[in-house]
C-alpha cells in the first residue's frame, strides 16, 4: 500500500536504512557525489583501476598489450596531458584516440605498464577498453499511430527531430528511409564505410524511424518523419569497443546543432564492471545528457540462464547509467491489444551491479533500479540490409516481404529492437513539445507507461511504452515550464485522462517514475512542476539522499508524490511484503535482497557476473578479447536475433 504522505515515508525509510548504507548526496551538478559509507568514516576508493583490468594484470604475461581507457585529471593543464601522452609512449604504449576533449585517452600498453599509469598523479582511473556488443504491427501496439493524430495542426511523426543511430551502419538506400532522411553518416570503426554489412543498424534505424512506403505501411517505425544520423561504431561483424562508442557520442554532442540531434539510440552494450561513476561509457552518456540529448540504451539480453531460470543483475553498460533511458524488451505475442503483453524472458533485469571497492576492501554496488521502460522487442519485422551477416548466418530471419533489396524486411528480437521504439517515441514527444528537457521527456514516457501484471519493477521499470499517452501529455505541458517554481501548476489545462485505449482495450497509466532505488507516483508529478525536471540534476534524484534522509522540502519533489511499495529504497534494502530479517535481508517473492542473494524464482548475478554460468560472454572472456585487440567473444547475430519467447 502506498504511503499517504512524506512524514510516514521518512519514518519507514529511517527504520529500514542502516547508517552504513551507501547513498547519493544531492548536488546541483548533474554528476552525483558518492557517499561511501563503510565501516570507517571517510572511506575512499581502494583502486584506481577496474577489477577486470586487475584480473588481466594478475593472470596474463606482463609483455602482452592491453587496450585501456585512461581518465585524466589534466582537464585544463595541457602540459600535464602532453606529459601523460609521452609517459604512455615511454612505457611502450601507443595512443590511438583522444576522447572527451582530451580528458580521456584510449591507449594500448603492455600489462607491465599498468601499475605505473595508475600511480601517475594525472590519472583518475584506468579501465579496460571493453568490447561492446549488440543486444537484440509496432506503431499500432505502441499507440504511435494514434499519437500522430493528436489533434495538432500537423502530424506528429518526428519531423525535424534528429535521431542518431549509433550502431553497425545503415543501408541508406532502403526505401524505409526514402527521401534522403539519412542526412549524415560517419564511421568510427576504422573500416572506412558507413553502410551496414552486419545488418543490425539498418533494422534498428527503421524501428525508430522507418516510413510507411513498404507493404502499405505494415512495417512503419515509430517516428517516420524523423531525421536519421548514421553513426557507425560496430564493424562488419557487429563488434566494437567502448572507445569507438565514446568517439561516436562525442561526435553527436559536437554536431547536435547542425543536425538537430535530440535523441541518441545505442542498441549495444558492454559488460558492466565499474560503478557508473567510473565507467567511461557511462560518463560519455552523461555528457550527452548534460548537452540536452535523450539517450536511449538497451538493457541487454541476459534475462535467463542456460537452464531457463530468471537472472537478475545483468544490465549492460551504459544501461547502468542513471541519466540513460534504459530499455528492456516486451513480448506482444503478435497481437495489437496489450492485455497479453509481458516482459520477454531474455530481457535483462536489474538491479545494476557495477561497483567500486573502498579502502577497507568492501565492495559498494550501485544497485540502481533498471530498466526504466520496456517496449515491444520480440519478432519485430523491419528493414533489411542486402546480404547482411546476420541473415547469412540465420536465413530463416528473412521475412520474404519483397524480392527487391530496397524493400526487403527481416525478423529480429531483443532489447536492441525495443530501444529504438523508445527513441522514436522520444522524438514524437519532442516534436510535440520541443522545449522539454531530457529529464521531462523521460518522466513523460515513464508516467504514461502501462505497468504489466505479474512483473516486478526490476523487470519492467515503469512499464510498457505508451506513445499515445506520452505525446498527449507532452502537448499539455507549458512550453516555458523551466521558468516555473517547484510546485507551480505545470499543465496548460486540466489533467488529461490517465488512460489509453489501443485495439479497443483500455489500460491505466502507471503515473509514476523510476528513482535510483524506488518508484514514486501520483498525479502531482505532472500537475505540478518538479525540481527533478530541470537541467543540472537527474530525474532519479529527489527522494532518498543519504542514510535514510528524505528530501521533502519541495526543492526536487513537491507534496503529493508517493513512495511505492515493493521496490528498492537504497542500495539493496527492499520495502515489500515480506519478513525483514535481522541482517537486512528481506524475504520476498523473487525480488532483490540486500546482500546480493535472491530468493524464490530468480538468480542474482553478483560482481558484474564475473563468474556467472549464464550462456553469454563473461567479463573474463571479454577482457581476454580486449587484450587480444579484438572482440571475438562479443555476442554474434544469433544472440540478438533469436532469443524468441
Amino acid at each position: 500500500m502506498k504511503s499517504p504522505n512524506f512524514p510516514k515515508i521518512w519514518f519507514i525509510a529511517a527504520l529500514l536504512l542502516s547508517p552504513t548504507v551507501a547513498g547519493i548526496i544531492f548536488t546541483r551538478s548533474s554528476s552525483p557525489v558518492v557517499h561511501a559509507a563503510s565501516s570507517s568514516e571517510g572511506s575512499r576508493r581502494l583502486h584506481r583501476r577496474s577489477e577486470d583490468l586487475q584480473i588481466a594484470v594478475n593472470d596474463r604475461a606482463s609483455r602482452e598489450l592491453v587496450s585501456v581507457i585512461i581518465d585524466t585529471t589534466a582537464n585544463e593543464n595541457t602540459r600535464a596531458f602532453t606529459r601523460l601522452v609521452a609517459r604512455v609512449n615511454q612505457l611502450g604504449g601507443t595512443v590511438h584516440r583522444s576522447l572527451n576533449n582530451d580528458r580521456q585517452l584510449a591507449v594500448r600498453v603492455p600489462l607491465a605498464a599498468i601499475d605505473s599509469l595508475v600511480n601517475d598523479e594525472s590519472v583518475n582511473y584506468v579501465s579496460l577498453d571493453r568490447p561492446i556488443q549488440v543486444t537484440g504491427h509496432l506503431e499500432t501496439t505502441t499507440g504511435a499511430d494514434q499519437a500522430r493524430r493528436s489533434g495538432t495542426t500537423s502530424a506528429i511523426d518526428g519531423s525535424g527531430i534528429g535521431i542518431a543511430i549509433l550502431d553497425s551502419g545503415i543501408y541508406a538506400a532502403h526505401h524505409s528511409f526514402k527521401d534522403n532522411r539519412v542526412v549524415a553518416s560517419v564511421d568510427f570503426t576504422g573500416e572506412g564505410r558507413t553502410d551496414d554489412p552486419y545488418g543490425h543498424g539498418t533494422h534498428v534505424a527503421s524501428v525508430a524511424a522507418g516510413n510507411d512506403h513498404i507493404a502499405s505501411g505494415a512495417y512503419t517505425g515509430i517516428a517516420p518523419g524523423a531525421i536519421i544520423i548514421n553513426v557507425r561504431v560496430l564493424n562488419s561483424e557487429g563488434q566494437g569497443s567502448v572507445s569507438s562508442a565514446i568517439a561516436g557520442i562525442d561526435w553527436c554532442i559536437a554536431n547536435k546543432a547542425r543536425y538537430n540531434i535530440r535523441v541518441l539510440n545505442m542498441s549495444f552494450g558492454a559488460v558492466a564492471v565499474d560503478s557508473y561513476v567510473d565507467d567511461p561509457l557511462c560518463q560519455a552518456v552523461r555528457r550527452a545528457f548534460d548537452a540536452g540529448l535523450v539517450v536511449c540504451v538497451a538493457a541487454g539480453n541476459i534475462g535467463k540462464d542456460a537452464a531457463g531460470n530468471k537472472v537478475y543483475g545483468a544490465i549492460h553498460s551504459p544501461g547502468i547509467e542513471p541519466s540513460a533511458l534504459t530499455v528492456g524488451a516486451a513480448n506482444t505475442f503478435g497481437t495489437d491489444a496489450r492485455t497479453d503483453d509481458g516482459v520477454a524472458t531474455y530481457s535483462s533485469r536489474g538491479p545494476t551491479r557495477g561497483y567500486y571497492t573502498d579502502d577497507s576492501g568492501v565492495k559498494h554496488y550501485d544497485n540502481l533500479i533498471k530498466p526504466d521502460l520496456v517496449a515491444p522487442g520480440n519478432k519485430i519485422i523491419d528493414a533489411e540490409s542486402p546480404n547482411n551477416r546476420i541473415l547469412n548466418q540465420s536465413p530463416a530471419l528473412d521475412a520474404n516481404v519483397s524480392s527487391k533489396a530496397i524493400h526487403e524486411m527481416m525478423y529480429m528480437s531483443g532489447t536492441s529492437m525495443a530501444t529504438p521504439a523508445v527513441a522514436g517515441a522520444a522524438a514524437l514527444v519532442l516534436q510535440r513539445n520541443p522545449k522539454l528537457t531530457p529529464n521531462l521527456v523521460k518522466a513523460v514516457l515513464e508516467y504514461t507507461a502501462q505497468p504489466l501484471a505479474g512483473f516486478n519493477t526490476l523487470e519492467q521499470g515503469a512499464g510498457e511504452l505508451n506513445a499515445e499517452g506520452a505525446v498527449r501529455l507532452a502537448g499539455l505541458i507549458k512550453p516555458h515550464f523551466s521558468k516555473l517554481t517547484p510546485g507551480a501548476p505545470m499543465l496548460l489545462g486540466k489533467a488529461p485522462k490517465q488512460s489509453t485505449t489501443i485495439a479497443g482495450e483500455s489500460f491505466s497509466w502507471g503515473q509514476g517514475i523510476i528513482q535510483k532505488w524506488n518508484f514514486v507516483s501520483g498525479v502531482d508529478l505532472m500537475l505540478k512542476y518538479q525540481g527533478i525536471y530541470s537541467t543540472g540534476v537527474l530525474l532519479s534524484d529527489g527522494v532518498l539522499l543519504s542514510d535514510g534522509v528524505l528530501l521533502s522540502d519541495g526543492v526536487l519533489l513537491s507534496d503529493g508524490v508517493l513512495l511505492s511499495d515493493g521496490v528498492l529504497l537504497s542500495n539493496g534494502v527492499l520495502l515489500s511484503d515480506g519478513v525483514l530479517l535481522s541482517n537486512g535481508v528481506l524475504l520476498a517473492d523473487g525480488v532483490l535482497l540486500s546482500d546480493g542473494v535472491l530468493l524464490s524464482d530468480g538468480v542474482l548475478l553478483s560482481d558484474s557476473y564475473l563468474a556467472s554460468s549464464i550462456a553469454a560472454p563473461t567479463s573474463t572472456a571479454m577482457a581476454a578479447a580486449a587484450l587480444n585487440g579484438d572482440n571475438s567473444t562479443a555476442m554474434n547475430a544469433s544472440a540478438d536475433s533469436n532469443p524468441l519467447d
